[in-house]
């Protein structure tokens, strides 16, 4: 007896409609060593699209089209759609943004942001021919909305870094922000690399989320000793490596003096006055 036909792959090809896949360039965006491009495609569109217009040693987009994806930070089998580019124009030179580009509207534009692709990238090649692994990429879901950034992961499980929250903050998502700008909390901001802990409260008229809002927006959240990191090591050092993570959170008719007490008594534990980033 043959499988159900509902256990078979999608294939991708059956969302193609009129494209020529030979007319047609891969490009899966991977991690840059600075950025994962699922979070810049989330984040902005205009910094996306720079991600196809780049151009290294070699004139890699050398055909009419040019089918973006975003590989999943988690997953790397899993890559979001991120759009059919036409190439309108070259520059012949190298390590720039040499590629002049147009969306085309009208080629599954439905589909950006929400169609998760199932491909296995063939070694560390990330510019490819499109009809020469056509067959081996299927669809993997249809988001119901646009990707906008990871789903809020419960207040026991933040541990982001400063990189991936700026995403959510920016897409003002509401699971993240219903869950958190009601609620007061301790939090660490750990750096990576160090090791050094920086011990913070979210209290008073300034809930959690209005706290991230803030890191987010500055590195450093107005702290002496961070101001000092962000200024001596810069913004990427602070983006990929000062990851963030709550300790205790409570709501917000907790009394202010409760979370301070908290507070210290985190520093202490943490030892963040001593090996860390707190100078009260």
């Amino acid at each position: 007896m043959s499988g159900e036909p509902g256990a078979l792959p999608i294939p991708l090809r059956g969302l193609l409609g009129d494209l020529n896949p030979a007319e047609c360039k891969l490009h899966c965006a991977v991690w840059n060593g600075k950025e994962h491009p699922i979070d810049v495609l989330a984040r902005s569109w205009e910094e996306w699209v720079q991600w196809s217009r780049w151009r290294g040693a070699r004139d890699d987009f050398n055909r009419r089209y040019i089918f973006a994806m975003a590989r999943e930070k988690k997953a790397t089998e899993s890559w979001l759609f991120g759009g059919v580019f036409e190439v309108l124009g070259r520059k012949t030179t190298a390590h720039t943004h040499s590629y002049d580009l147009a969306l085309r509207e009208d080629i599954m534009a439905p589909y950006i942001k929400r169609l998760v692709v199932r491909f296995g990238l063939p070694a560390r090649i990330t510019r490819l021919n499109l009809e020469t692994y056509l067959e081996r990429m299927s669809v993997g879901s249809v988001l119901e909305q646009p990707y906008a950034g990871e789903a809020f992961p419960g207040h026991d499980r933040i541990d982001h870094s400063l990189q991936e929250l700026r995403v959510v903050v920016s897409q003002n998502r509401p699971d993240w922000r219903i869950a958190l700008e009601h609620m007061k909390g301790v939090y660490v901001i750990h750096d990576q690399v160090t090791g050094a802990p920086y011990v913070g409260a979210a209290y008073g008229g300034e809930g959690i989320w209005q706290r991230l809002r803030r890191y987010t927006e500055t590195l450093h959240g107005d702290n002496v000793a961070l101001r000092a990191l962000v200024a001596d090591k810069g913004t990427d050092y602070a983006l990929q490596n000062l990851r963030f993570a709550l300790l205790e959170f409570w709501s917000n008719r907790t009394e202010d003096q409760d979370v301070t007490d908290r507070e210290t008594y985190w520093k202490r534990v943490l030892m963040s006055r001593t090996f860390g980033n707190n100078r009260n």
